[in-house]
């Protein structure tokens, strides 16, 4: 079986410190996804730049901040960005091809699951999905990590074999190489820590929104999905066939953790909550330890007005997210049933199972990682 590999490139890596592409610089990048699509893996691309790219030809000085500025400069860019990975990979013999998501391309599970069918049609026929953030119509999205926990999203939803985020140091290092002198590469994460996120530090270049604390988040969203990831530095030819091997210059994030199902992959990191319910200590060892559905007895709290078939959050008694499920009440019903035995529930209202949350329905947290977190 072909493996399937998720890359992403920043804006940093595409475009000049002043604004528009670099040629040189995406057919670099081109050449090296088609040799790793000509040896039969399956490459997505995520990019960035499309904001870089287009700010200069509408005149500005310099990336605007504006968000309504933003959203021109990416309606220009895009375009520009596209063409110059399509005249970039067709030297190749590679097929390119376009697709813009949002934040509710992935919460809704239907438009997440018509995005997975046009994706493996397009992987079926040898074509590489270029995939970038939709900037001309969206608002808080665009500052979403320099689309790097949309990489994280897209290899989650297609159940990549890794994720490859390229940047451009070359990994993850104890303090910042440019003024630590004594400052060590960290080779392999197996767990993420505060103090990864403390060395992580803040924001990279002047062109682009992301630094290498998105990317650690991104890896925890990816990891939580059971696909490993890739942090590093991808500068001369075969670099980017190295990386995939685990020869790369860079840091590899490694994850124990199972891909989950598609219906379960959704919940967890794709849907977007409708209300929260509280549980009690014996709920929280039922659900986390026991492999148990949530049942009335276990409620004492709920927030938020849902409906049966949508997904909310399980939080115990300190407020400490549990993990999310789909619920098979409404909110009205839960708050009827709260701490009440089964028998006593079905007492009190009329309901098909007495499950508040089947386990079939239900990601814990160790799986769990919001979109819409930590940007």
């Amino acid at each position: 079986m072909a493996k399937r590999i998720v890359v992403k490139i920043g804006s940093s890596s595409l475009t000049s410190a002043e604004g528009g592409l670099n040629r040189e610089q995406v057919q670099f990048f081109a050449d090296e996804l088609a040799s790793l699509h000509a040896s039969g893996c399956q490459v997505l691309l995520v990019t960035s730049g499309a904001i870089a790219a287009g700010f200069r030809r509408l005149g500005y000085a310099a990336r605007p901040k504006l968000v309504h500025e933003k959203q021109a400069a990416a309606a220009v860019g895009q375009a520009l960005l596209m063409q110059a990975y399509q005249e970039a990979l067709n030297a190749g013999g590679v097929i390119a091809a376009q697709i813009l998501l949002t934040r509710p391309d992935f919460s809704n599970r239907g438009r997440a699951q018509n995005a997975t069918r046009t994706i493996e049609e397009l992987l079926k026929q040898k074509a590489i999905p270029i995939i970038n953030e939709n900037d001309t119509v969206a608002v808080d999205e665009i500052k979403f990590g320099e689309n790097d926990s949309l990489s994280a999203l897209v290899a989650n939803l297609v159940k990549a074999d890794g994720l490859y985020i390229l940047t451009d140091m070359d990994g993850l290092y104890t303090g910042d190489p440019r003024k630590v002198p004594d400052a060590e590469r960290i080779e392999r994460v197996e767990t993420l820590t505060e103090e990864l996120y403390r060395m992580a530090g803040g924001a990279g270049s002047s062109v682009g929104t992301g630094g290498m604390r998105s990317k650690l988040e991104a890896a925890r969203i990816a990891m939580q999905g059971g696909v490993p990831v890739f942090v590093g530095r991808i500068s001369e030819l075969g670099d980017l066939r190295a990386a995939v091997d685990g020869t790369g210059k860079g840091t590899y994030f490694t994850s124990s953790l199972q891909s989950l199902s598609a219906k379960k992959h959704w919940i967890g990191f794709l849907s977007d909550p409708q209300g929260k319910i509280a549980v009690d200590a014996g709920a929280e060892e039922a659900l986390l330890n026991r492999g148990r559905s949530l049942l009335p007895a276990g409620i004492t709290a709920v927030e938020g007005d849902f409906h049966p078939g949508e997904v909310v959050e399980i939080v115990n008694a300190d407020g400490r997210l549990l993990g999310r499920g789909v619920t098979q009440y409404a909110a009205w019903q839960v708050t009827a049933v709260a701490g009440l035995s089964s028998e006593e529930a079905q007492k009190r209202i009329d309901i098909a199972r007495i499950e508040v949350i089947h386990r079939d329905e239900w990601v814990a947290s160790t799986n769990v990682k919001e979109a819409h977190a930590n940007e």
